[in-house]
């Protein structure tokens, strides 16, 4: 009788509950991260409007009406009653009357689209560079200081030198001055923006190389191209997602900083950066030219800046579910 009491009580009460998968683990951890879930969410809602607005608001951003040229968001009307508004333009004319609504999500769509292809191409670089450089001691020294010579480069003079410099080929090349000029600045983004990148994964490469999983593949003759892809890419995912967040906010600051010096795309182009520079002038009398654009960057690079620190506490296992 004892015994049979014995065993009842160490049988299990309830079943017991299916492991949970990672990403289900890093999904719960990501979504505590209020920051992160809004600057997700807000990434999102700003990628669907610039993708979809064009297509719900047809305007064209660069048609002329001079007849309705300066005319003032509808939200200025709550304040100033003599204010020239109209729901045909709820975001505003410039003074070309240009709709500024038409301007900001064509301009979003160039200054985004830039972003996104940029830090992919300094992603594929600063991946590359990092684990071939980590793997590989004897080319780990060449590249890391051709990787220190890049950084003590300046960055923004250096952009200025290659705009002028290739602008006229690649627009030939291209076939349009928005193609060309849409080739070069991704491409002198992407290639100057690399490095942070290869740094963290040649630290994360470093460290994984001499780990027990690593040493055993070796010692089953595993090909090094097999142990990169299978075992040293997968682990090193964590630090990517986010150097990949990061290289977006640059990429975007980067463009809008070209467009508004007037390096950038065409004038009659319309970007986030080049929207900005043309409020500049009339600031004082139409604030709200220079706080649309400057908004709407400021919360794009925000958002992304929030959705990296979520992505990184929630892909690095050591802090999971703190």
């Amino acid at each position: 009788m004892t015994d049979t009491n014995t065993y009842g009580a160490l049988q299990d009460k309830e079943p017991q509950k299916e492991p949970r998968s990672q990403w289900s683990e890093v999904w719960d951890q990501f979504r505590r991260h209020k920051g992160a879930v809004w600057g997700g969410g807000f990434l999102l809602f700003i990628t669907l409007a610039v993708l979809i607005g064009p297509y719900l608001w047809t305007v064209d951003a660069q048609k002329l009406d001079i007849r309705a040229k300066d005319m003032r968001p509808i939200y200025v009307a709550l304040w100033d009653s003599s204010a020239k508004t109209g729901w045909n333009h709820p975001f505003g004319t410039d003074q070309l009357g240009r709709d500024i609504l038409a301007q900001m999500l064509s301009g979003g769509r160039a200054s985004m689209s830039v972003g996104w292809a940029a830090m992919l191409i300094a992603l594929l670089i600063g991946t590359l560079v990092g684990v071939v450089a980590g793997y590989f001691r004897k080319l780990d020294g060449p590249l890391m200081r051709f990787t220190d010579l890049v950084l003590s480069l300046p960055i923004l003079p250096l952009l200025l030198v290659a705009v002028t410099l290739f602008r006229q080929p690649l627009v030939a090349f291209a076939g349009s001055p928005e193609g060309g000029m849409f080739i070069l600045i991704v491409a002198i983004i992407g290639i100057t923006s690399w490095m942070q990148t290869a740094r963290i994964v040649r630290g994360e490469v470093l460290a994984l190389k001499e780990r027990e999983f690593i040493l055993a593949a070796r010692s089953i003759g595993t090909r090094n191209g097999a142990i990169i892809r299978r075992h040293l890419l997968p682990n090193v995912l964590s630090p990517i997602m986010v150097s990949a967040t990061l290289g977006l906010a640059t990429a975007i600051i980067t463009e809008s900083a070209l467009s508004f010096l007037g390096v950038g795309f065409p004038s009659d182009y319309p970007t986030w950066g080049k929207l900005l520079a043309d409020a500049v002038p009339r600031m004082e009398r139409f604030p709200e030219r220079v706080m649309l654009p400057g908004i709407a960057i400021s919360l794009t690079v925000l958002s992304v800046n929030y959705l990296g620190d979520g992505l990184r506490d929630a892909l690095d296992p050591r802090i999971r579910g703190r």
